[in-house]
């Protein structure tokens, strides 16, 4: 009998409670705006994980970062001592240490897999252009958090790919050498680079990451969740207004995310448990060797997700013994994906009613963006060198070209109501 009255004394407790949050705290009004009243399509699929399980790998990489700056010592003389010290003698270091490296390979796995989702079925079209904007200011700060993050373990690979990618800005004219030094904060790579980096990484692009995350969302609430028919579910309502073709986020997407999320640990947990080097592309064999200015690795090459880029940078020859042009380049192809929501002209949103020049040529984009990858972490000799050539005219074929082909290419009508 006790037990039965102090359920709802428990209940009646929590209900207060969260009346006084209330009254100096949006909390309900939140909840209600973002989850348990936000009406997405019903008909997602699949290619909808990605969003939720990349904010799920953000949370990831931040609590593990925190745990791991304890036991770190951002200094030229420690860093590498310290990052062998969590790995052999803090409790759990070696599990937290590759909850975090490996995290940072799934965070851009996943964040592929989320932009070419937009590219299939029209996520960047009007009205989600800033949304769009706003995802790839979070590839671009994740980029730079990464590489900032690369630097830290002061493995010979970590710093010689520091050198060699810094070093790319002194091919501009004028500014260059001064804005190398400016980076590096030196002459050359040394303990002031390694803390400035440091402090990029751990407090500032987080910060960064985060408000763009959040502004992400916030866009992404305010026009609402395409869908794979790339229809509008605003434009149909009942008289109550919600709309015909959506559910409640919560609990239905929830409990779905929730089980994508589970298959991806699977995954995530296998590569961290059973083979978190990947064989070296995760975490190359030269990066457990300290750093050593006067031992250049074999082959150097950067983090297998920066390689798409590397294989377009040295795909364009050096002139007069400069190769600012292949730097423009390189920025040049990151610096396009800014403009895809204009772009891109077909009258239909989603590849399920787009005709076929459309989908053989995205087809073709994800598989030469994959063979510029391998390009980018193999020796810059042939073949290799001419796939880097051909890779890169086509990636660069595909937006410059995207106006026309999608205005000419055929289209099928889309439906006035989402599939199920």
């Amino acid at each position: 009998m006790a037990a039965n009255e102090s359920a709802p004394a428990a209940t009646g407790r929590l209900a207060a409670l969260g009346a006084w949050i209330d009254a100096r705290f949006p909390m309900t009004k939140l909840w209600n705006e973002h989850v348990a009243e936000y009406y997405a399509p019903k008909n997602f699929n699949f290619w909808y994980y990605f969003g939720s399980i990349a904010l799920f790998v953000l949370v990831l990489q931040i609590f593990t970062g925190i745990f791991l700056t304890m036991s770190y010592k951002p200094s030229a003389a420690e860093a590498f001592g310290s990052v062998e010290y969590i790995m052999r003698d803090v409790e759990w270091g070696w599990l937290i240490r590759y909850l975090h490296s490996t995290g940072a390979s799934a965070f851009f796995i996943v964040v592929y897999l989320h932009m070419f989702r937009a590219l299939l079925y029209g996520s960047h079209r009007q009205p989600r252009e800033l949304l769009w904007i706003f995802g790839v200011l979070i590839y671009l700060a994740l980029m730079a958090e990464a590489f900032m993050g690369y630097l830290l373990p002061w493995g010979n690979m970590s710093y010689w790919g520091a050198q060699v990618i810094v070093s790319l800005f002194g091919a501009f004219p004028w500014f260059g050498g001064a804005l190398v030094e400016w980076i590096r904060g030196d002459y050359f790579i040394s303990d002031i680079t390694l803390n400035r980096f440091f402090a990029l990484h751990v407090v500032a692009l987080p910060l960064a990451l985060i408000f763009l995350v959040v502004a992400h969302i916030l866009a992404l609430h305010e026009v609402g969740s395409s869908n794979p028919d790339g229809i509008e579910i605003k434009k149909m309502k009942g008289p109550d207004g919600i709309p015909l073709d959506g559910i409640p986020f919560h609990p239905y997407y929830t409990v779905k995310d929730i089980y994508g999320l589970g298959m991806f640990l699977i995954l995530f947990c296998a590569v961290v448990f059973f083979a978190p080097e990947l064989g070296g592309l995760f975490l190359e064999a030269a990066n457990f060797e300290p750093a050593n200015p006067l031992l250049t690795p074999e082959h150097i090459a950067p983090v297998w997700y920066f390689t798409p880029f590397y294989a377009m940078l040295r795909a364009v020859p050096a002139f007069a013994g400069t190769q600012v042009w292949g730097v423009l380049v390189m920025f040049a192809a990151i610096l396009l994906l800014f403009f895809v929501p204009w772009l891109d002209r077909a009258p239909v949103r989603s590849i399920r009613y787009r005709g076929p020049i459309y989908k053989v040529t995205l087809m073709l984009f994800a598989a030469t963006f994959i063979m510029l990858g391998y390009c980018g972490m193999k020796p810059a000799v042939q073949p290799f060198k001419a796939l880097s050539v051909v890779g890169t005219v086509y990636y660069f074929a595909f937006f410059l070209l995207m106006p026309w082909f999608t205005r000419i290419d055929s289209h099928k009508p889309e439906p006035s109501r989402v599939r199920p």
